[in-house]
């Protein structure tokens, strides 16, 4: 499987995440895409061919490997990448319908098409509360299916048309073993980035809102509280000219009562 296009997409979408949305991207191609491609691909490569069980009955083989594996864990793993990067597709599009609406009006709507707030801000935590709901989806596929995460060499089969029950023997188990545990533990790490990416976006939501609402009615009731600068100028400035007003228009009623007040 070719993943060229899906590490392009996910490529163009990364300039429209968070620090944390970029550290998910940085995971998710070196520990699940890399690793499925140079490494997993090879381990589960003939799986079916490689699991042997001790019966010449026709059709006996193939039911029992069908029993203990109804999907191709690799297969299984495949769907899982595919389904958890798929939500980001979400962003990249709403930010392209932004675009089209300022080509459309042409003029500027938005101070920054990529910034996270108004529908752009619902469509982003939509997308992270689905890769949380993948992601913990097909962990609990993985362990419903499998009984686990532990893969054993040894599996007792009796299913029909065996005609009594057999050993069957999975090939490389210990090293199929240690790519489930990678597995797990990269989607335990994504799913931990995923809700500490949503309850960043959700927090500077909240104090985009607070300081909006709150800090300007706050600075509003400071300067209600004390006179404006100008009217204390005007007072200031006023006094002086009342004073000079009265002495050069009642000046014998002032010099009468200079005595007086001294």
């Amino acid at each position: 499987m070719n993943w060229g296009f899906l590490e392009n997409v996910l490529s163009g979408v990364n300039k429209y995440s968070t620090v944390i949305g970029r550290i998910w991207l940085s995971v998710v191609f070196l520990f699940r895409i890399l690793v499925y491609v140079a490494a997993a691909e090879q381990v589960w490569k003939d799986e079916q061919k490689d699991f042997v069980c001790n019966t010449q009955q026709p059709g006996c083989e193939n039911a029992c490997f069908d029993h203990f594996f109804p999907i191709s864990q690799v297969r299984l793993w495949a769907l899982q990448l595919i389904m958890v990067s798929t939500p980001s597709l979400l962003v990249a599009l709403h930010v392209a319908y932004r675009e089209h609406r300022e080509a459309k009006h042409k003029r500027k709507l938005y101070q920054d098409k990529g910034s996270i707030d108004g529908g752009l801000f619902c469509t982003y935590t939509i997308s992270l509360v689905f890769k949380i709901s993948f992601e913990v989806g097909s962990l609990l596929a993985f362990y419903f299916l499998y009984n686990g995460f532990e893969v054993p060499i040894l599996l007792r089969c009796s299913q029909s048309p065996c005609p009594n029950t057999v050993d069957c023997y999975i090939a490389r188990a210990k090293e199929k073993m240690i790519f489930l545990y990678i597995m797990g533990c990269t989607s335990i790490l994504c799913i931990t980035l995923n809700f500490v990416e949503l309850m960043y976006i959700i927090w500077k939501q909240l104090w985009k809102c607070f300081t909006r609402r709150y800090i300007p009615m706050e600075e509003s009731t400071r300067s209600h509280s004390r006179p404006p600068v100008s009217i204390v100028n005007k007072f200031v400035s006023a006094e002086p000219t009342a004073n000079t007003d009265t002495s050069t228009t009642q000046p014998a009623s002032t010099a009468e009562n200079q005595p007086v007040q001294s």
